[in-house]
């Protein structure tokens, strides 16, 4: 028999003072002395006007690492009470090994409990998510907390692309930019940490009960969209940063995250949106009921209209009214951005007892998804 599951707190935690786009490029640096060709037009289209970085302006190194941001978000939940499970999402850990899940605890010093640890890009928060609701659910836990955490900006940094720029200066003589898959993200993604608390009971004057998360990938469908650590080979196959030499991993950035634009772009709205929502709907019985929250995911204000279109054809009338994001103030966070959604909005008080939310995560990595359904108790 299953137990009932309610998300009783949220917080979040966005590091130093926000950075305008005016004011990107001189915290992230210049690849190969230069101003980006590629930055206005993508802060055009993604509707991004400001974001926040651990890094310090002034030295542009970093305040803080990944398991450090995520510790801050779980302590601005308050006193939780003992927990039994900490589930940790993020796309880029402070290193390989060990996992990222083990290192926050250690940061937090909480006693001895369950940690786990998922991977992934965008979605790796939400399975963290899953795993802290499924824990509760099947009476192994009473409190789990999910946090999602990303410093993209440690891979942004034009430092970082010098010795690529140096080794094909020939070639990038008349473009001295770096290729647009990569110098594409410089100007897409931020940091930022989000926390949930999960319960087997309601607290306090306002929780969501969980009432199902679901997660699907269309990888037998559709090639690597974005990677990282990796070079993508004409075939459409990946050739993992292993199979290279110490000297490639520089002259070749097999560490920047990179994107393939048309991919994303042909791809992304029917194979994360509009054909898994079309079968969540029927699963659920979700057409006939009224959704007053929908919370979607967006890496880019470009895709808001095709979006809408998407929810259309999937069976759901969502007025636009009733979507909320905070992508313009607060970023692209990756895999906190769910939480840091949450938590703006659940702190609002705008979320009445009765109120449905529907929670969209997109990600391109390989084309998943992941939705979240709850009801304000």
């Amino acid at each position: 028999m299953s137990c009932e599951v309610f998300l009783t707190r949220t917080a979040s935690y966005l590091p130093l003072a926000p950075v305008g786009n005016d004011e990107m490029e001189s915290v992230l640096g210049m690849v190969g002395g230069r101003p980006s060709r590629a930055r206005r037009i993508v802060l055009r289209n993604n509707g991004i006007q400001s974001r926040h970085y651990v890094l310090d302006p002034a030295t542009g190194e970093p305040v803080m690492t990944n398991a450090e941001l995520a510790a801050q978000a779980v302590r601005a939940l308050g006193d939780t009470g003992p927990v039994d499970c900490l589930a940790v999402g993020t796309s880029c850990p402070d290193q390989l090994m060990p996992s990222h899940g083990v290192m926050v605890h250690g940061v937090l010093g909480w006693p001895r409990l369950e940690v786990v640890s998922l991977a992934g890009i965008c979605l790796s928060g939400t399975a963290a998510f899953k795993y802290a609701w499924l824990a509760v659910r099947a009476g192994d836990a009473q409190r789990s907390v999910a946090v999602a955490s990303e410093i993209a900006s440690l891979g942004l940094r034009a430092r970082n692309f010098d010795a690529e720029i140096d080794h094909k200066v020939n070639a990038l003589e008349e473009r001295p930019e770096i290729a647009f898959e990569k110098d594409f993200l410089r100007w897409m993604l931020s940091d930022g940490a989000g926390a949930v608390l999960l319960e087997n009971k309601p607290s306090g004057p306002l929780s969501l009960k969980v009432l199902w998360v679901e997660l699907s990938s269309a990888a037998h469908d559709l090639p690597p969209c974005m990677y990282c650590g990796a070079e993508k080979n004409a075939d459409d196959s990946l050739t993992g940063w292993q199979m290279f030499s110490s000297h490639e991993y520089a002259t070749r950035s097999v560490f920047a995250i990179k994107q393939d634009v048309k991919l994303l772009n042909e791809h992304v709205v029917r194979a994360t949106l509009t054909e898994p929502l079309r079968e969540v709907v029927q699963k659920h019985n979700l057409a006939g009921k009224q959704i007053d929250w929908f919370l979607p995911h967006f890496s880019s204000n470009y895709f808001a209209d095709s979006a809408a279109l998407g929810v259309a054809e999937a069976g759901l009338d969502i007025p636009r009214e009733n979507w909320f994001t905070n992508l313009v103030q607060k970023g692209n966070t990756g895999s906190a951005s769910p939480f840091i959604m949450l938590d703006e909005l659940f702190q609002s008080g705008r979320i009445q007892k009765g109120h449905t939310v529907l929670m969209f995560i997109p990600e391109s990595g390989r084309f998943s998804s992941g939705f979240i359904f709850m009801e304000a108790v």
